[in-house]
Formats: structure tokens, C-alpha cells, sequence
């Protein structure tokens, strides 16, 4: 049976400090954040080729670029990422715990078939053109966090369900949900686990749904593990018009998946309480594909200076997120309160099983503008300026799927539009030459896409370097690219009591490029 799945999800890959629902502003903006992806050339250039040309990584950002290339290509960029989150609690004494997440990836491959008329051939103005057709990695969600530290009671996440359990009228779900094995709530998981309790009136009625006590103090922990990318598969062409005027288009088919789990513990030492600990184990996966058209302009204004622009029509994708959780109590002796009849001692464990949830998300518009001027035959410096309105994202059902529904996304839609702003990212590269050596450098930084003010920087910053050889035929490039980004995330909500977690996210990722011109 599908349901849509409400459940408290992080802001974590968003920066954010707030709480949200599963299909929610923050999965918006996590598909719509993209980075700049292609081959180890374009990566160590940061990213920087809208007015470039004659570089693969145009594919994905302006195919104009394609009709710069002289010759056919194929190439390969496999690469390696090395990340780490230091994690701490905000206003906490407790230190920051660091967590590694590393990964191996296809970074980019694609081929290139390009046509050019002899000079001698003047019958036409247009002089060539290239058809293009690859893969691009354009988003990496791999990273990791850990925090620890001590809270008060009231901050706990025991204490986060005390709202919905002021608000249970219907107290005979919450024993069929345990009867029936059935989970259709936090709440519900946490009465399965002997974490919440119905009690009656003097009259023998049910009257209330409490929570377990817990100590004043509490221990808690949680450590977060993402995995997966955003990449996009691309068909396009670049056509050269008296090698000044260059247009070009492509079509992108884009595919994501992305896997988070999270483990959340807390425990005290109270020996007064029966309550040892408690294990929220939670795992979300969410699966994609979706399209988009793009369109492109690069126009040489002299020998060495050239001007390029492009646009990306918003990118529609299906989604199916896949959920499951688990909680895990213990309980024990120790109290020194007679001991309920209906508390077990020793660890309870009951759990969801994986639900299924089909939606959809249309990702911003996005509008490329950038120059490049060549050094003779030393090398170039580029730049570019790249506009991404983030709160015109839209998330809607998917009522043709089976596991779809037509809830409408009114709230979240709104939440988006209040939530995020448009904003400018700006790529810069260079690159020397020297005989069949190449030597490049490149920094970009994506803007913060929050309207709110917070005390973190939430922009991300890109540096990037490279080298590479041209030997006859043979071509090989290497990349590297170090990203900071701070991040700032609640747990769960518990009326505004929740902790406040402060994450500072880096990542090194390397990628060699090896291919062939014919």
C-alpha cells in the first residue's frame, strides 16, 4: 500500500536550519544545486567554458562550443572523491567529530563527430559543424557527519513527539498499528517500542498517550551517511557560421539516485529512570529520471576575445523516494518507580518496511553569459556568470503512478517560494600552454540560495587545478577540485527546542581524462 511518506528529513545537503517533510522544499533545491561537471579539462578550468568552445564539458553548458572543434574526439574521466564532515552541536561544549565518505566515479565520456568544409570550399557561409553525444556528473551527494553531545530532556528526540501525542483522539490506531504491524507513524513506532504508553481516566478510559521518562541529561548522537549523483546524458550539435558565429543545441536525459541513512541514539545514565537508550535508524532512497533543452550562442568579436551565452529549459523529473525506518528501545531495571506491568526490559525493536512514494519536480530555469580571450598560442583566461532562480522550483504529484497520488504541493510550492532566492554563480579558469603541456587553474563560487540570514556562510566555494599533454593523436588530462560548504541542520522538530547541528563539509576529487582526436 503506498503512502505518502511524512516523516521529519534533514536539510543537510541544503545548508539549512530548519526541519521538513519528505517531498519538500529541500528535495528542491538538492536536485536543483547542480555543480559543473565534464572532462578533467573543463574541471580544471573550473568549470568555465560558456564562451570557451571546443571543449566537451560545452555539451552540457553551451553547445554552441561544438562548432569550435577542428576535430572528432573520444574520451573517457574516470575519478575518485575523497570527503570529510566535521560536525558539531551548536551552543554545545561538546568537540566536533569528523566522518569520512569517499567514492569512486565516471566523471564524464562522450564522443565527438565533427565536419569541416576545405577553405577552398567557399559555396556556403557555414563552415562545420559537431554532433556530440555523452555523459556528464553534474551533482555528487556523497558525505558523511557524526555529531555528540549532551542535551536537556526537553530537547530530546523522545520529547519531539509529545505534540503529536497531546493530539491523539482515536487511541485505538495506535494499538492497531501494533497489532497489525502496521506503522504509519512516528508515534506509532514509538508506542510499538514502549517509548509512549496509553493511559485511562478514573473512569477505565483512555484519556492520554504520555511519553516514557527520560533523565534530565541526555547523550545523544547521530551519524549520517549520503551517497549518489545527479548526472545527465546529452545529445547535441555546434555549427560554425564563417567561424565568428557559432549556434548550437542539445537535449539532455538526466539521471539521479540518491541514498541517505541515518542513526540517531540517545541514551542517559539516570538511575532513577527504567530508560537506557533508544536507536532511530532511518533510510531514504530516491530514484530519478527527467529531461531538458538547452540552446547556445558564441560569438568571436575579434581573433582572440569571444562571447558566448546560453540557456537551459527547467528540468522535469520523476521521482520515486523509497523509505523505511527503524526504533529500537531499551529498557531496565534500575528505577525507582515500581516497575510498570507493561514495560519489557531489554532491547524492543519494531520498524516500516520499505514504502514507495512517486512525485514529481520541475528544477529552475537556468542562463549562462561568459568570455573568454585566447593568449595567442600561450593559453586563455575565461570567465563566466550563470543565473539560477531556485525558488521557482515546483513539486507536483504523479497521479499516473502507481505509487502516486494527487496530493496537491500547495504548501510545499509556497514553502520554496518563501524559502529560496535566485542566484549568481561565477566560474573563472585559465589555462597555459607550453609545447604539449597544459597548465590550469579555476575557482567558481554557487551562491546562497536561502532568503533567510543565518550566522554561516552557505555558498560553495570550487578550487580547481590541472594539467595535461597533447601528443599527436593522444590526449590525456588530470584534474583536481577541493569544495567547501557549511551546513546547518535540526535533527527533527521539537517546538523550537530542537538541537542545532553545524556541519563543515569538504571534498577532493581527483579525475583523469584519456582520449583521442581523429
Amino acid at each position: 500500500m503506498k503512502k505518502r511518506i511524512i516523516w521529519l528529513s534533514l536539510a543537510l545537503a541544503m545548508g539549512q536550519a530548519s526541519h521538513a517533510f519528505a517531498q519538500g522544499a529541500s528535495d528542491a533545491l538538492q536536485y536543483s544545486r547542480l555543480q559543473f561537471g565534464g572532462p578533467a579539462r573543463t574541471l580544471g578550468i573550473g568549470g568555465a567554458n560558456v564562451a570557451l568552445g571546443a571543449d566537451f564539458g560545452n555539451l552540457s553548458s553551451n553547445p554552441a562550443g561544438l562548432g569550435l572543434f577542428q576535430k572528432s574526439e573520444i574520451h573517457l574521466t574516470p575519478g575518485i572523491g575523497l570527503g570529510q564532515g566535521d560536525a558539531r552541536l551548536e551552543d554545545n561544549t561538546a568537540a566536533s567529530q569528523n566522518e569520512a565518505k569517499n567514492s569512486f566515479h565516471i566523471a564524464s565520456g562522450g564522443l565527438v563527430l565533427t565536419t569541416r568544409r576545405p577553405d577552398s570550399d567557399q559555396s556556403t557561409n557555414w563552415r562545420g559543424g559537431a554532433f556530440a553525444l555523452g555523459f556528464t556528473r553534474l551533482a555528487d551527494f556523497n558525505s558523511a557527519s557524526r555529531y555528540q553531545g549532551t542535551l536537556n530532556n526537553n530537547q530530546s528526540y523522545l520529547s519531539s513527539f509529545q505534540p503529536a501525542a497531546r493530539s491523539v483522539t482515536d487511541f485505538t490506531d495506535l494499538d492497531r498499528q501494533v497489532d497489525e504491524n502496521d506503522y504509519t507513524s512516528g508515534l506509532g513506532l514509538a508506542y510499538g517500542a514502549y517509548l509512549a504508553n496509553i493511559v485511562v481516566n478514573r473512569s477505565n478510559v483512555d484519556s492520554a498517550v504520555v511519553l516514557r521518562r527520560q533523565g534530565s541529561t541526555i547523550n545523544q548522537g547521530e551519524v549520517i551517511t549520503n551517497s549518489g549523483s545527479v548526472s545527465q546524458f546529452d545529445l547535441g550539435y555546434g555549427a560554425s557560421y564563417r567561424d565568428r558565429l557559432y549556434i548550437g543545441g542539445g537535449i539532455g536525459i538526466v539521471s539521479s539516485n540518491y541514498k541517505q541513512i541515518r542513526t540517531l541514539t540517545e541514551a542517559d545514565n539516570d538511575p532513577n529512570t527504567y530508560f537506557n537508550s533508544l536507536v532511530s535508524r532511518t533510510e531514504l532512497e530516491t530514484k530519478g529520471t527527467g529531461f531538458n533543452a538547452r540552446l547556445g550562442v558564441i560569438y568571436r568579436v575579434v581573433d582572440n576575445l569571444r562571447l558566448g551565452a546560453s540557456v537551459q529549459t527547467p528540468t522535469f523529473i520523476r521521482l520515486t523516494d523509497t523509505f523505511s525506518e527503524r526504533l529500537t528501545s531499551d529498557f531496565s531495571v534500575q528505577g525507582t518507580d515500581p516497575i510498570p506491568d507493561d514495560l519489557p526490559i531489554g532491547q524492543t525493536t519494531v520498524s516500516r518496511p520499505a514504502n514507495d512514494y512517486a512525485y514529481t519536480l520541475t528544477t529552475p530555469f537556468r542562463a549562462n553569459g561568459g568570455v573568454a580571450y585566447t593568449i595567442g598560442k600561450y593559453g586563455f583566461v575565461t570567465g563566466d556568470v550563470e543565473y539560477v532562480g531556485y525558488g521557482q522550483a515546483r513539486l507536483r504529484n504523479d497521479s499516473d503512478n502507481a505509487n502516486g497520488d494527487d496530493y496537491s504541493f500547495s504548501a510545499e510550492n509556497n514553502d520554496i517560494q518563501a524559502r529560496y532566492k535566485s542566484t549568481i554563480n561565477l566560474r573563472f579558469g585559465a589555462e597555459g600552454r607550453f609545447d604539449v603541456f597544459r597548465v590550469r587553474l579555476g575557482y567558481a563560487r554557487y551562491g546562497d540560495p536561502y532568503k533567510a540570514n543565518t550566522n554561516i556562510d552557505r555558498v560553495q566555494n570550487f578550487y580547481t587545478a590541472g594539467a595535461g599533454l597533447r601528443q599527436g593523436n593522444f590526449f590525456i588530462d588530470a584534474a583536481a577540485v577541493y569544495t567547501t560548504v557549511n551546513q546547518l541542520y535540526t535533527p527533527y522538530d521539537s517546538n523550537g527546542l530542537e538541537p542545532l547541528v553545524k556541519v563543515n563539509n569538504n571534498r577532493y576529487t581527483t579525475s583523469i581524462t584519456a582520449g583521442i582526436t581523429f
